[in-house]
């Protein structure tokens, strides 16, 4: 794993971690600004053609992308 590819999964699980965080302290302001970032992350991690698939549990896409207001 080169050395971009292992400071994004690291920086995917911090964002992961904080979104969920977040998510059990019911702060809409912090669940938005993680979701976003989190998202991000992935897109970045896509641009350059890395497969994050077990990366994030789908649930916690599904999350991210609703309060970053990209979902339903």
């Amino acid at each position: 794993m080169s050395a971009f590819v292992t400071t994004l999964r690291t920086q995917v699980d911090l964002a992961e971690q904080a979104l969920e965080q977040a998510r059990r302290d019911a702060n809409r302001d912090q669940l938005h600004r993680h979701s976003a970032r989190l998202l991000d992350l992935l897109e970045r991690a896509a641009t350059h053609g890395i497969d994050t698939t077990d990366w994030v549990p789908p649930e916690m896409v599904s999350l991210a992308s609703t309060a970053a207001g990209n979902g339903s």
